[in-house]
C-alpha cells in the first residue's frame, strides 16, 4: 500500500494563541512539509484546490512544481483540482509540465468540488454540477490519449484536431477521480477504469465499504482488469502518545469543521465526538503511531485498498506540530504498515508450499 499525505494549506488563526501565519509563510512551511515527506519515505503528497481566504492553495500544480524541485522520489498530486469549474486543457498542460518537471511523478485527482466558490468565480452555474464534471472529465481524459483532440461539448470551445503541449513523461498521466458520498461517481470512476479516492471524514468507515465494492465491479463490467486502484483519504494528526495528538488536534479541528459547519448548517462538533472518531471504528486517524498503524490495518480488511492519504492538518497547527506528525507517520507509521501487509501477503504462500 502506498502510503501519504494532503494538505489544503489552512492559514486560519491558532485557535489556542490567535496567531496567524501570513499566506507567504503558510506556502513555504508547505514546501518544507513536502519535502520532509520526501524524506522519510512517503509515497505520495496531495495538495487540494479551494478558493477562499483560510485556505491557501488554489492552483495546486503551481505549489506542487515548487515541490518537484526540492524532492527527489515522492509522488506529486493534486487533492483535488476541481475540474468541473476549471478547463481541462490547461489542467492538463499544468500537470504535464509538473511531470517533465519532476521526472515522471504528478497525478491529477479530479474532483466536482466539496467547496463551491470557485463556480461563481469562474462563471458556471451551479445547476450544471454534474454535467460540467462528467463533460469536462471526458475530455481530459481524451486530451491524455491523444496529441491531436476533435471534440465537441456544451461548456466550453471545441477542438478541431488540435495538439494540446507539452506530453507528459508518464504514458498515461495518472487521473483519479474523488469521490465523497456519491454512489454514481463510483460507479463512473470504474467504468471508466480510473483509480477512485473515496474521502471518508465521518461515520463509520464500514458504511463506505460499498463504493469500492460498486468501483470494483463497474471497472470488471468495463472490461477494465486487474481492476483500477482505490484510495482512502482522511483527516488525521500523529504525536508521540494518543492524548498529546488528540489535545493538539482537538482545537484546530473543531474550529476549522464548526467554521465549516456554519456555513452548512451542521450542528457543533464536540470532544465527545471528537474523541469517539478516533476509535477504530471512527473516522480520523488522530492518535499514536501504533493507533493509527492498527486502524489503517483495520480499514485494508474492510476496503482492500492501494493507497491512504491522510490530511495533515484539518485547522492550523504550528509549522513544528505537522512537521513532527509528518516525520511520525514516515518513520513509524508507514513501516510498521507496510511490514504488517507484506507479512499477511506472505502467509497463504507459506500455507501453500508447506502443504
Amino acid at each position: 500500500m502506498e502510503l501519504g499525505i494532503y494538505t489544503f494549506g489552512e492559514a486560519t488563526p491558532d485557535p489556542v494563541t490567535g496567531a496567524a501565519v501570513s499566506p507567504r509563510q503558510r506556502l513555504c512551511d508547505l514546501i518544507e512539509e513536502i519535502e520532509l515527506a520526501d524524506q522519510v519515505g512517503l509515497d505520495v503528497f496531495g495538495v487540494g484546490e479551494h478558493h477562499r481566504p483560510d485556505l491557501t492553495v488554489s492552483v495546486p500544480a503551481v505549489v506542487l512544481a515548487a515541490a518537484a524541485e526540492r524532492t527527489a522520489r515522492i509522488r506529486l498530486t493534486s487533492a483535488v483540482n476541481v475540474l468541473s469549474s476549471d478547463d481541462p486543457v490547461r489542467v492538463f498542460q499544468q500537470f504535464a509540465t509538473l511531470d517533465l518537471l519532476s521526472g515522471g511523478r504528478a497525478e491529477i485527482m479530479a474532483g466536482r468540488g466539496s467547496f463551491i466558490e470557485s463556480f461563481p468565480l469562474f462563471g458556471f452555474d451551479l445547476n450544471d454540477y454534474d454535467e460540467l464534471f462528467a463533460e469536462k472529465l471526458e475530455l481530459l481524459l481524451r486530451i491524455r490519449s491523444s496529441e491531436r483532440v476533435t471534440w465537441t461539448g456544451r461548456h466550453r470551445a471545441p477542438l478541431d484536431d488540435q495538439g494540446v503541449y507539452p506530453r507528459p513523461l508518464q504514458d498515461p498521466l495518472p487521473v483519479w477521480v474523488a469521490v465523497g458520498g456519491n454512489p454514481e461517481s463510483a460507479v463512473r470512476a470504474g467504468h471508466l477504469g480510473l483509480p477512485m479516492a473515496l474521502a471518508i471524514i465521518g461515520g463509520l468507515p464500514e458504511r463506505f465499504a460499498p463504493f469500492a465494492e460498486l468501483h470494483r465491479r463497474a471497472a470488471q463490467e468495463g472490461g477494465h482488469a486487474p481492476p483500477p486502484a482505490l484510495s482512502i483519504n482522511s483527516h488525521g494528526y500523529v504525536a508521540e502518545t494518543s492524548q498529546r495528538a488528540a489535545d493538539e488536534a482537538w482545537p484546530p479541528f473543531a474550529a476549522m469543521m464548526n467554521r465549516i459547519g456554519l456555513e452548512r448548517g451542521w450542528q457543533p462538533i464536540t470532544r465527545p465526538d471528537f474523541e469517539a472518531s478516533r476509535t477504530l471504528r471512527g473516522a480520523n486517524f488522530v492518535g499514536s503511531p501504533q493507533e493509527v498503524v492498527e486502524k489503517i490495518l483495520f480499514q485494508h480488511e474492510l476496503f482492500r485498498h492501494d493507497r491512504f492519504l491522510v490530511q495533515f492538518s484539518v485547522g492550523t497547527q504550528p509549522h513544528a506540530n505537522i512537521m513532527r506528525s509528518i516525520e511520525l507517520f514516515g518513520t513509524e507509521v508507514a513501516p510498521a504498515v507496510r511490514k504488517a501487509l507484506a507479512d499477511r501477503a506472505a502467509e497463504p504462500k507459506a500455507q501453500v508450499s508447506s502443504r
